[in-house]
C-alpha cells in the first residue's frame, strides 16, 4: 500500500469527489451515495494489479480502529439529530426491535452459519452477533434530518434510534462468541458458570454502566456549553463534538462498560438539554460532514478489497448468496414485524421499518474486534469476511435501491 501511496490518495479524493457532486448529479436517480462510492472502489480493486492484497485477517487491527471511528461519529450524530422526547410510548417501536428482532437475527444467523457453513459455536453466534445490528453510518440516509427541522416520522425515528442503540448492545454476544471459542480454543468446556459471569458482567454491568456513563458527560457536557460563560463566546462545535464522542468513550471503556452505548446516549443526553437552541444544528452538521468523509474512505476500501477478492477468483458458493438474501429479504423483515405486531403503526410503516435494517461498517468493526482477539480459527475467519462482505454488499444495493421507495409509502406524519 505505500509505494502507491500518492495513487491512493488521488483514488480517495475521486471518491471524495463523488460525495460532492452526488447532491447535483444523482439526486433524482434512485442511486445512493455508499452504492457510488463501492462500485468505484471494486472497479479500483479489480483493476488496480499493482496494488498490494488487502487481506483482512492480517490487517484486522487497522479496520478495527478505522471502522471504530467511523461509528463512533455517527453514533454522535445520530444521537444529536433526535428531536423525540424520551417516553415509553414513543420509544416502544426501538424498543421492541432491540429487544426481539435483534436476538431473532442473532439466533436465526447462527443456526445457518453452524448448519450451512460448518462454522464452530463460537464462530456461529459471531455471525449472528456482527450481522445483527442495523447500522448508524449507512443507515444515515434513511434517519432523522436535523436538530429542530420539523417533526420525526415514526419509521426514521425508529430506525434513527435503533441504529444508535443496537451497536452496543450487540457487543454482549460479540463477547459470548470470544469467550466461547477462547474456551474451545483452550480446550475446555464452555460451563453454566461462565454463562452466568457473561451475563452478570458483559450484559448487566457493561450495558448499565454505559448508560450512566452516556447520560452523566452528556448532562456535564451540556452544563459547560450552555452555562452563562459561554454564552458569551462561541465555542468550536468540532472542539465540542470530538470532546463529546470521546470522553463519553474513554470514560465507559475504562469503567469496563460498552463505550458505543455510553456516546449515543451522552449525545441524546446532550440534545434533550436545550433542546431548541440553535447550536445543535452546528454540531449535526459537522458531525454529518465528518462521517461522510470517513464513510467514504471506508467504502472505497471495502469495495477495492471486494474488487481484489474478485480479481483474484475467491470461491463464493451458492450458499453464501442464499444465507445473504435469506437475511436480507426473510429474517430481518420477519423479525421486524414480529416485534411490531400489536402496536398502533399503518402496515407500511412496520414493513418500512423491517425492511430498512442497513447492514455495513459496524459488521466490519465488530468482526475485525472479535477476530483480532486471537481465538478464532482461519478457516471459520475467511468464511466470517466472506458471507459478512456479502451480506454488507447486497445490503447497501438493495436498501440504496429500495429506501427512498419504501419511505415515501408511509404516513409523513410528526409523532
Amino acid at each position: 500500500m505505500i509505494e502507491n501511496y500518492n495513487l491512493f490518495l488521488l483514488v480517495c479524493g475521486i471518491a471524495f469527489v463523488f460525495g460532492a457532486l452526488f447532491p447535483i448529479i444523482f439526486k433524482r436517480t434512485p442511486i445512493s451515495l455508499p452504492m457510488l462510492q463501492l462500485s468505484f472502489g471494486l472497479l479500483m480493486g479489480y483493476f488496480w494489479t499493482s496494488l498490494a492484497f488487502l487481506n483482512p485477517i492480517d490487517n484486522g487491527l487497522i479496520i478495527e480502529k478505522l471502522t471504530e471511528i467511523v461509528v463512533l461519529v455517527s453514533l454522535v450524530g445520530a444521537g444529536i439529530k433526535i428531536d423525540t422526547e424520551l417516553s415509553w410510548r414513543l420509544w416502544r417501536p426501538t424498543m421492541r426491535l432491540l429487544l426481539i428482532t435483534m436476538p431473532i437475527g442473532i439466533f436465526a444467523m447462527a443456526v445457518l452459519g453452524y448448519y450451512a457453513f460448518g462454522m464452530t459455536i463460537g464462530a456461529a453466534i459471531l455471525l449472528g452477533a456482527v450481522l445483527a445490528p442495523t447500522d448508524p453510518v449507512l443507515a444515515s440516509s434513511i434517519q432523522v434530518g436535523p436538530p429542530n427541522t420539523g417533526g420525526e416520522d415514526t419509521p426514521r425515528f425508529t430506525l434513527t434510534s435503533e441504529a444508535g442503540l443496537n451497536d452496543g448492545l450487540a457487543f454482549p454476544f460479540v463477547y459470548l462468541a470470544i469467550k466461547i471459542a477462547e474456551a474451545y480454543s483452550e480446550g475446555e468446556r464452555f460451563t453454566g458458570d461462565m454463562l452466568w459471569s457473561w451475563f452478570t458482567h458483559d450484559v448487566l454491568w457493561k450495558i448499565g454502566a454505559g448508560l450512566l456513563v452516556g447520560i452523566f458527560v452528556g448532562k456535564v457536557m451540556a452544563k459547560l456549553v450552555f452555562s452563562k460563560y459561554s454564552r458569551e463566546t462561541t465555542m468550536s462545535q468540532g472542539y465540542v463534538v470530538i470532546a463529546l464522542t470521546l470522553v463519553a468513550y474513554g470514560l465507559a471503556e475504562y469503567v469496563h462498560s460498552y463505550g458505543f452505548i455510553a456516546v449515543f446516549v451522552a449525545a441524546f443526553a446532550f440534545r434533550r438539554s436545550e433542546s431548541e437552541h440553535t447550536y445543535h444544528h452546528k454540531l449535526h452538521d459537522f458531525a454529518e460532514q465528518s462521517e461522510g468523509l470517513l464513510m467514504s474512505l471506508v467504502l472505497v476500501i471495502f469495495g477495492m478489497f471486494l474488487g481484489q477478492g474478485l480479481q483474484a477468483g475467491v470461491e463464493l458458493t451458492w450458499r453464501v448468496y442464499i444465507v445473504s438474501f435469506t437475511f436480507l429479504l426473510l429474517i430481518r423483515p420477519l423479525g421486524g414485524f414480529i416485534a411490531l405486531s400489536g402496536l398502533n403503526l399503518p402496515r407500511t410503516e412496520k414493513y418500512a421499518i423491517s425492511a430498512l435494517g442497513i447492514r455495513g461498517i459496524g459488521t466490519l468493526y465488530y468482526l475485525s474486534y472479535a477476530l483480532n482477539q486471537g481465538f478464532f480459527n482461519d478457516e471459520d475467519a475467511l468464511k466470517l469476511w466472506i458471507v459478512c462482505s456479502i451480506v454488507i454488499l447486497a445490503s447497501i444495493f438493495i436498501h440504496g435501491l429500495t429506501a427512498k421507495q419504501l419511505l415515501k409509502m408511509t404516513p409523513n406524519k410528526a409523532q
